[in-house]
């Protein structure tokens, strides 16, 4: 079995297979990277059509080699891969980096298995295709083509990062250096065909160098890999953040439900990074620097909103970063009294307010030290932040030396340069102080790890298919009733039968699994008052279906007693191709995807985190009496939403809906009016 870490990681021999005689090609690069850096294991050039590479021995074949390489960098066009690959499985190579594209990604999907087949039959670990490779800084491990890695003075460090774009571990490594930020690795993943990018993470873990991970992600590829290989970087107290593409709707297309298209692929992977316990940033300079305060901010279960103190020398830099925290939902919290009498004990001069601004004496080493030994002190802060102004790029040593002296300060410190002050922000990230070159960025980290919570330990089962078939609203109430979902009294009768006695007014429906939405097809009648008027409404519904879904044969109703609340809510479940289910809620009725307000969960949830996402929702607000309204039964409403997120450990359900659910006075509960269904094929109906 292959020692992946090993072998991908930290290998002692190398092939490179395509190498080129020219450094200024990309088949070029490699070779002339390890030379320069001083790689000490052993390299193995091959090319069949030339005797040296770069004033080296070529080689015509791995077969040919004097040992079996444990790695290697496969340059060969497209053409060329299959015959690479072939020979180092047959050879016994342990893992293999392609760098050539077009297999699944342009459309040649058989290709792509092709090699993973040939691969996997040898026990060879694919890298890629479409992989920029690997570079290791700390041991001279620069075994990639992209042309950032020319640059000299590659800066080691203790992250490791990891990206779906190859040409984004250059940007990562020379943003890094300018940042003071080094890395123990940097692996470009390509398409993923066989290794995905959680995996190597997790081969990654165990190294005691490494201490925190930087994801670049386009998608949720692989999705459970990364879950467990977060789950195991938690466990092990280094941190993991993410900026991730793609802050689009492209999943609504997925569903055929309002839960499908509130549920954006953007949104889920909120859900999905909040349930692993990683910090998802916004910023690419956030990306950066978070990571210093992810190791002094672990994931903690608050019964509150976080809390952050401000000092700054700086009135206006201060206001910038209030400012961004607001807009991220972070508040800033003033000095308690007893704080600020502490302060003034001290000669810490500042009129009272939300920040604490020392304006031109903050630059004093001493009074600085000072006010941030009183506040990291202080009880009600989770976060305290230094706004260091001018001061920061002239005398760094004045500015941002008592950060640096409170780096152990029993509350987290972060420090917000306002200038440009690139040697401040060096010294502090030396000094493993969390240093932040713009406002946006600052509160982007702040946000993303304060907000963070321990991830869920069960997160669901791996996602169903996206296939299937929808159930009629009868089948769907049956199986909504075993999980406790409350239901409006209803019956299903055939056309023509003798209308039912659920208690009048009711509502007539359409009853055909075929008609998953029966209101675009005519199929719904909403207030009808008596027995002789459910007649009627059953004749025009039956007209309406069969004009406006001629393929569709209508012989049953569902007659369903109407009913009254104070609010509606849309209770949705779906099962996401990658991340896995989801329960998501949103004000209910037509209009819920056109609002767009919603709040989203990997599922199952408890009360807690149920009612955790019923305050997400703005609008749900008013049920809790607000400005006077009557106030509405949310211990209710939190039960069900919990009780339809077991629809997790039902493996056959790919999607349902409850919409609207009927939230009732306080007290009185929640009753369920309309529901969809869909489940996966050879489902019992």
């Amino acid at each position: 079995m292959t020692d992946l870490r090993r072998a991908l990681l930290a290998p002692q021999s190398l092939a490179i297979i395509g190498a080129s005689d020219d450094v200024s090609k990309t088949t070029g690069r490699p070779l002339a990277y390890l030379r320069r850096s001083g790689w000490a294991g052993r390299i193995y050039p091959i090319n069949p059509r030339r005797d040296t590479v770069q004033g080296e021995k070529s080689w015509p074949s791995v077969a040919g080699l004097p040992e079996v390489p444990e790695h290697a960098l496969i340059l060969t066009p497209k053409s060329g891969v299959r015959e690479a690959v072939s020979d180092c499985a047959r050879a016994g190579v342990g893992a293999a980096s392609v760098l050539a594209g077009g297999f699944a990604e342009a459309g040649d999907a058989a290709a792509q298995d092709d090699l993973v087949q040939i691969a996997r039959a040898g026990g060879l670990r694919l890298l890629g295709p479409s992989s920029l490779g690997y570079a290791d800084p700390r041991h001279g491990l620069i075994l990639t083509a992209n042309a950032a890695f020319a640059e000299p003075g590659l800066r080691a460090g203790r992250l490791f990062a990891a990206s779906h774009s190859g040409s984004m571990i250059g940007a990562l490594a020379s943003r890094g250096a300018a940042k003071g930020v080094g890395f123990a690795g940097l692996v470009s993943v390509g398409v993923e065909a066989d290794l995905s990018l959680g995996e190597i993470c997790e081969a990654a873990l165990d190294d005691p160098e490494i201490d925190g991970f930087l994801l670049f992600l386009e998608s949720l590829r692989h999705a459970s890999a990364l879950r467990r290989f977060a789950l195991k970087a938690f466990a092990q107290g280094k941190p993991v953040i993410a900026y991730k593409l793609g802050r689009s709707a492209q999943a609504a297309e997925l569903a055929q439900s309002h839960t499908g298209a509130l549920a954006g692929e953007d949104a889920v992977a909120d859900a999905f990074f909040r349930a692993c316990g990683i910090a998802r940033l916004d910023t690419l300079d956030g990306l950066l620097e978070a990571p210093a305060l992810a190791r002094r901010s672990p994931p903690v279960a608050r019964s509150r909103p976080p809390r952050v103190g401000v000092v700054a020398t700086t009135g206006g830099g201060a206001a910038m970063v209030v400012d961004q925290l607001g807009v991220r939902g972070v508040e800033v919290w003033p000095p308690s009294a007893e704080t600020w009498a502490r302060l003034a004990a001290a000669k810490v001069e500042a009129e009272p307010g939300r920040v604490v601004d020392l304006t031109l004496a903050g630059t004093r080493y001493e009074v600085m030290k000072a006010a941030l030994d009183i506040l990291t002190t202080a009880p009600e802060f989770d976060l305290v932040v230094v706004v260091a102004g001018s001061s920061a790029r002239f005398h760094p040593e004045l500015a941002v030396q008592p950060a640096i002296d409170s780096a152990a300060s029993p509350t987290p410190l972060a420090v917000f340069a306002t200038p440009e002050a690139p040697d401040a922000l060096r010294r502090l990230a030396e000094a493993g102080v969390p240093a932040f070159r713009t406002p946006e960025s600052c509160a982007d980290a702040i946000a993303a790890v304060l907000k963070l919570r321990p991830p869920v330990a069960w997160i669901g089962r791996d996602s169903a298919p996206r296939d299937g078939r929808f159930v009629d609203e009868a089948e769907a109430y049956a199986r909504l009733a075993v999980l406790g979902v409350p239901v409006s009294p209803y019956a299903a009768v055939a056309i023509g039968a003798a209308p039912p006695d659920v208690g009048y007014p009711v509502a007539v429906k359409a009853l055909s699994a075929d008609l998953p939405h029966k209101t675009d097809a005519g199929g719904v009648r909403l207030g009808v008052q008596d027995a002789e008027a459910c007649r009627a409404a059953v004749q025009t519904i039956v007209a309406d279906v069969a004009q406006r879904r001629p393929d569709v044969t209508l012989d049953r109703v569902l007659v369903q007693a109407m009913a009254q609340g104070v609010g509606e809510v849309l209770v949705g479940f779906r099962r996401d191709p990658e991340a896995g289910p989801l329960i998501l809620i949103a004000p209910g009725g037509v209009l819920a995807e056109i609002r767009g307000e919603r709040a989203l969960r990997l599922a199952p949830v408890d009360l807690e985190e149920a009612r955790a996402m019923i305050a997400e929702c703005p609008s749900l607000q008013a049920l809790a009496g607000y400005r006077g309204l009557p106030a509405g039964d949310l211990a209710a409403l939190a039960g069900v939403i919990a009780a339809v997120s077991g629809l997790a450990e039902a493996d056959d359900v790919v999607e349902a809906e409850i919409n609207p659910l009927i939230v009732r006075r306080e007290g009185e509960g929640v009753v369920a009016v309309d529901a969809l269904m869909r489940v996966s094929d050879g489902a019992a109906g």
